[in-house]
Order: C-alpha cells, then structure tokens, then sequence
C-alpha cells in the first residue's frame, strides 16, 4: 500500500471555520480549502488538531470530511484526523471517514490520559484493522503526552494499512531510528514546523504543516527546496519563516495559526471554547511576527508551483 498512497509534500492541518455564535461554517471552510489547493498544496489534513477536532460533534466532523472531498474533487488527498477519547470512538469514525470517502485518516494517541505503550498500540492496531482506508500514526508527546516511539511503530509493521507515521516530537532522530528498525515500511512526514527542513534531511517526505495554513506557497516552496537539496536558495526563506513556524510549536498553537490566517485574509481567528481569543502580550507578540513577515516577505524560487 505505501506505493500506492502517494503521500508527500505539504499537507497543511486545515483550519475549521465558526460563525460568530461558534456554530460550524461550512461554506467559509471549504472556501479555506479551496484556497489552499489553488495555491499549490500537495495534499490537506481535515479535522486535526489546527482543524479544532476535540471540539467538533461527529456529525460536524463528517461534514467537514463531505465538504472537504467534494470542494478538492480530486485534486489532492484529503485525510481526516481520528481524535477520540476511545478506541470504540476512534473507530466509529474512522468507519465515518471510510463512508465519507475520504483518502485516509490520521489516527492520534486516545486522548485526556497517558497511555502505557503496549496500551496505545492496541489503540492504533484496533483502529486501523476496523478500516480499509490508509493511516498514518501521529505522534505528539509534548501536547499529548503519550510518545509512540520507534519501537511502538515497529510493533506494528504487521497492519498493512499502517502506511505512514506523523512525528511532532521535534527529535528528528526518530526517522534515522525508524528507518533503522524496520527500513522504508513507513511513509515518514514531518509534523512540527520549525524543524522541517531538519525532518527533511532525515527521510520525511512529507509535512502536516500548521502555518501554511496563513502561507501555503511559501510553505509548499520551503518543502520543495529542502527535498530538493537546493540549500543557498533555501535558507533565506527558512530564516524569514521561523519566528512563524515557531508559532506551531505553542500550546495555543490554532489561535495563533488561525490569527496569522485572517490576517492574510484566508479564514477568521475564531476558535471554539475552551480555546479562546489571543490577548495581551501572546495576541502582542503575534501581530509583531507577522508585522516583521509581511515587511520582509522574500521573493519565492521557481519550484513550480501554479501561478496564481
């Protein structure tokens, strides 16, 4: 199945859009999505943890999954996160995302509690054999505190649609380990912003971005020049990115990405309870990194995107 799936490149984490009363707006979501396939993404990432997921019903879930499909047509693959308190949970959507027709899903640790490791293998085991749809495994031990370590992902090499490992551990040794283990098993992609080049450099072939959500194009040229070894033009770009790309990387990671992204005018900055509002010095810091972004946004390298 791994050389089927076709998974690489950028993947931005595609923000889920509310109206002013926080009741899901779908319109405006699949308008975010087809902005971002316009501009050249590889692929799209719905209902994961920047798409607000733990906050969405599962019938707002499937809606977004519906829309996403409908509005992308084709053009990329879309993967819907599974982010579900249980394993019972987790897979009732997943067989949610199957029906929905999605291209894969990403399955995350079962959440609120810390899980031994033989505890969240079985998780990801169970899942993915109640579905035929590709999965790719999402570690995040510093947000989610359950760390699916090499080892945990070579225990199971034997489920066949476990194609592809999503690491935001930010320790991109993980894929020389990885790789070591159990060879090219697995479809590697990077899932922390601010050391993607980094992931790169390691195997990733792929990156579940956050803040290409606000710069789809700069992001999408960043991956190509890193996959490419085209480092003198590459690392300019990375440098003028960063202090955005470290925004990722923040407990309140949505509310910055989603602030970034209304203010390039691609979506609101509201987010659900209990997530709310940046302000004060955090809602600062903010405007002062985009403010030093957009007065310094570089020229991008040909990398072959579309025009606009």
């Amino acid at each position: 199945m791994n050389a089927r799936i076709g998974w690489q490149g950028v993947f931005p984490a595609v923000t889920t859009q509310f109206r002013e009363d926080f009741s899901l707006d779908i319109d405006a979501t699949a308008k975010v999505i087809d902005h971002l396939v316009r501009d050249g993404v590889s692929g799209l990432i719905v209902c994961g943890t920047v798409g607000e997921n733990t906050g969405l019903t599962r019938a707002e879930k499937v809606q977004v999954m519906e829309a996403a499909r409908s509005v992308v047509a084709g053009r990329v693959p879309v993967i819907c996160g599974i982010a579900e308190f249980t394993t019972a949970f987790a897979i009732e959507t997943a067989r949610a995302a199957a029906a929905a027709k999605v291209d894969g899903i990403m399955v995350m640790p079962a959440l609120v509690y810390s899980a031994k490791p033989h505890e969240s293998a079985a998780h990801f085991r169970a899942v993915a054999c109640a579905t035929d749809l590709p999965v790719m495994i999402y570690n995040n031990p510093p947000i989610y505190k359950n760390d699916i370590t090499p080892d945990i992902l070579a225990s199971l090499a034997d489920v066949d649609n476990i194609v592809c490992f999503k690491d935001s551990s930010g320790d991109t040794r993980r894929f020389i380990d990885t790789r070591r283990i159990v060879g090219d098993r697995f479809v590697l992609f990077a899932g922390l912003d601010d050391v993607v080049v980094e992931s790169v450099a390691m195997g990733a072939v792929g990156w579940v971005s956050g803040m290409s959500n606000a710069f789809p194009r700069e992001g999408e040229t960043l991956f190509r020049l890193a996959r490419a070894g085209r480092m003198a033009e590459l690392m300019p770009l990375y440098e003028w990115f960063m202090p955005l790309l470290h925004l990722d990387a923040r407990p309140d990671l949505v509310q910055c990405i989603k602030w970034c992204e209304h203010r390039m005018g691609r979506g609101t900055w509201r987010t659900r309870p209990p997530r709310l509002p940046l302000q004060g010095e955090d809602l600062a810091h903010v405007q002062r990194v985009m403010d030093e972004a957009l007065a310094r946004r570089p020229a991008l390298p040909d990398v072959g995107l579309p025009p606009r």
